[in-house]
Formats: C-alpha cells, structure tokens, sequence
C-alpha cells in the first residue's frame, strides 16, 4: 500500500515538469525540422546545378553559374543586397575613394534595367546628356536584361579614351535615344562652391566619398574669408546626391550642428543599432542654411537632410527625397579578403526616430523647377523594396494625408527668363535655387530669434 501511494505521488510530483518540458521539446522538434527543410533545399540546390553542369546545352562555367546564383539570392531580399566579386570589388573601392575610371553614372537595378540614379557633375556621362531616372536598355547593342548591375557597370567602365554606346529609355518621351560617350578618368571631385547673388554661399554636395568631410570644411573656410561679414546664409544643394559613405554624412552634419543626435541604425543584431552624436562646434555660428532635396537625393544625402530638418538648423526646399533608408553592412569574403557580400543589415532613423525607408524626407517647401510635380519612381516603386513600417506617421506623429500639402506660391510661381510664345527657348531658370536665394535673403533681415523658426512645419508647445 505505501509503494503503490509512493509511486503514485511521484508521478503527480513529475507530472507538471513534464508538462512544462513539452513547449521546449516542440521548439527543438520545430527547430530541427527547420534546419532538415534547409538542408533538403541546399541540396536540391545542388542537384540542379549538377544538372545545369552535365546536361544544359552549352558548356557552362560553374563559377559564373554559382556567381548568379549568389546574386539572385540577394536581389530576392531587397534592391540593395548584392555581392562584390574581386574585380567589381576592387572597383568600388576606387569609386569610395573618389577616382574611377568610366563615364560618371551613379546607377541601380531597376525591373531588370539599368537606372540612372544620377550622372556625376563634369563627367562624360553628364557632358552627353545622360539624366537621372534614365534606363539603360543596351551597352554597345546588347541588351541588359538578365545581367546584374555589377556586369553592367563593368561593361560600361574600360581603358581611358575607349568609346561605348549606350541606349537610353527616358519616361515620357517615346523611343529611345542612343549615346556614343567616350570613356575617361573619373575623378569625382564631391564638392563645389560658388557666391550666389553677392551674399549668399552656394556649396553642392555630389556624393559622399572619402574627400567629402574635407571638401565641405575647405569650402566653408573659403566661402566666409571671402564673404565676411556679408554672407547672408548657406545653400547646401543634396539634389541628384546618390549618397556613399555614413561617416562622411555624419562629419558633414555635425558641420552645422552644435549638440544632439544625427542619426540611428536599428537592425536585428545588437551590433547593427547605433547612435551618433554632433559634437560642440558649428562651423556657421547659426548662419540660416537652405538644404535643396529633390527625389534623386537618396541614403546618405538623406541623412544630412534630416539631420538638420529634425534640429531646426535647416529649411529643406525641393521635393520628397528618394527614401533609400537601409544600410548595407560589407562582409569580407574569400581567404584574401578581395570579395565582398554586401547585406542591408539595419535600417537608418533622424533624431526624431523617422525611419527614411521607402518614405524619404518631405521637404518643409515644396518647389518644383517645372512648375509641377514631376511623377518620379522612388524607393519604394522597386522590386523587393523594404517596407517602411512608419508611412502612415508623419513627423508630429499624427496621421499622415494620402497626399503633402505644396506650397502653392512655390509650386506655380513664373520663371524669370521663361520664354513667351513664338519666342527663342532660353536655359532652363533653377527655380528650387532662386527660391533659395530668397529665402536666405529674407530670413538674414529677421531679427536673430526667429531665425530659426522659419520652417512651416514649427510648432508650439
């Protein structure tokens, strides 16, 4: 009678332990079943390159094979993902460096075309008339579709003084139109300077490379020995900027800013979230500064744009920017360490916590040179784009309207220099710049506090 009461308090005593071990024996069965479908998938991975291998038509070249086969992994996951092999490798580290040779294209893969994000300034590319949102169908006759972006850009890059012909599909225009350009040195001088208007500087950021951080604090030093006590304001002009490297856009921020954050990255690894954070010192004093956006302004241009707008330290002038808000982290690869898997790892946030994934930075004024808003592809309109998870928020935090409100003086104002009926065609007036100028011309006479509540989006508190 005391074994058979023993052995049955003993079972009721293991009862709950068992019970409470079934959730962690489901989610090892789980785990492992998982891992078995991966293996079952790498292996079907295999047999069919065996097959490719031994029974495709044409004898293939397994390394190529393996290289697409890489790269469409990565162009399923997003737009951005992609891998470097040795020579392309090699090539974007020029490019980071600021000297490439090539025809000045700052490009991306776009429904299996080549699109032009934008042509550098003073390039081959730019001298021909190549302009952002172009698609490039064909490289000397042959097509690109089914060819990666890394191909495409090694076709178009070659020996100095080397012609290429490249075809371009331009929206809204039928047909296409064929360019026969030159090869050169790409030397990508990243920023320019100038006086607008006697007092107002003009600094144009074209991307972000190494000489980026310096070129903007030379021109800075330039433009005030030679303005003085004149300068009015600054114009920092991000439009057609493609982006480049974090560290450059976070120098250049902390430029104009004196303290708080200038950006975040947030991903699924505690080592991808970060912060960083001006630093004491604003090379302007508090100077007005007029940061011009347009929807080729992307990634790192993104950045200093809502650096500052988030501070209050800038009013933005254009339009939405183009919202490529991931960063990819590069992974050296091979046992030289002369490849690369570039993987978009986290996703970039302003001060304000805005994530600029698929959204981009709304100006605080819309001005649109052509007098209406021009109907761009953004981030958010290619293949496998990541989905922003804030569009509906806007920076207050409120509901967001299915469409901005524009500045309507800012949007249909005349161009000086527009021509008239039956009249000779004049260049093109930058509107965006002139409203600039204006703007900066205007908020040097306001008296020093309100200064900085210039933007329509102030609010009281």
């Amino acid at each position: 009678m005391r074994t058979s009461f023993k052995r049955a308090a003993i079972a009721l005593m293991m009862a709950p332990m068992a019970l409470g071990a079934f959730p962690a024996m489901a989610e090892e069965t789980a785990t492992a079943k998982s891992s078995e479908d991966v293996y079952e998938q790498l292996d079907l991975l295999m047999r069919v390159f065996q097959r490719v291998r031994s029974e495709y038509v044409d004898e293939v070249d397994d390394k190529e094979v393996i290289e697409a086969a890489i790269q469409g992994m990565l162009r399923s996951l997003d737009p951005h993902s992609t891998y470097l092999n040795p020579e392309v490798f090699q090539q974007v580290r020029v490019q980071t460096e600021g000297e490439y040779g090539g025809l000045g294209l700052e490009v991306q893969m776009d429904n299996g075309l080549v699109k032009v994000v934008s042509p550098i300034d003073d390039t081959p590319a730019q001298k021909a008339g190549i302009k952002g949102g172009d698609y490039i169908t064909h490289i000397d006759g042959t097509s690109v579709i089914g060819k990666t972006l890394t191909e495409s850009v090694k076709e178009m890059r070659g020996p100095i003084g080397s012609m290429i012909k490249i075809t371009v599909v331009r929206e809204g225009e039928e047909g296409s139109h064929d360019y026969e350009i030159m090869r050169d040195k790409i030397l990508v001088r990243s920023v320019r300077h100038r006086v607008e208007d006697e007092t107002i500087g003009y600094l144009r950021i074209t991307t972000f490379n190494m000489q980026t951080g310096d070129g903007v604090e030379n021109s800075i030093k330039e433009l005030k020995a030679q303005l003085g006590d004149k300068m009015d304001g600054l114009i920092i002009d991000l439009r057609n900027n493609p982006g480049g490297l974090l560290n450059e856009a976070i120098r250049v921020s902390d430029d104009f800013l004196d303290r708080g954050e200038i950006v975040s990255t947030r991903g699924r690894r505690r080592q991808n979230n970060n912060r960083w954070y001006a630093t004491a010192g604003d090379m302007l004093d508090g100077m007005p500064i007029v940061v011009l956006v347009n929807a080729y302004s992307a990634s790192a241009s993104e950045i200093v744009a809502g650096a500052l707008q988030d501070h209050r330290r800038a009013v933005l002038v254009g339009d939405q920017t183009f919202g490529k808000g991931t960063v990819q982290s590069e992974i050296r690869l091979g046992r030289n360490g002369d490849q690369a898997l570039r993987l978009t790892t986290a996703r970039y946030y302003t001060p304000s916590g805005r994530s600029i994934q698929e959204r981009g930075i709304e100006p605080d004024l819309y001005v649109f040179n052509d007098g209406h808003r021009p109907n761009l592809r953004r981030e958010g309109d290619l293949n496998n784009s990541i989905h922003n998870e804030q569009s509906t928020v806007d920076r207050a935090g409120e509901e967001e309207e299915e469409d901005p409100k524009l500045n309507p003086i800012a949007a249909t104002e005349p161009a000086e220099g527009d021509a008239a009926e039956g009249e000779a065609a004049t260049p093109p007036v930058d509107r965006q710049l002139k409203y600039a100028i204006k703007l900066l011309k205007d908020m040097s006479a306001l008296p020093t506090p309100q200064v900085a509540d210039a933007g329509p989006h102030d609010e009281q508190g």
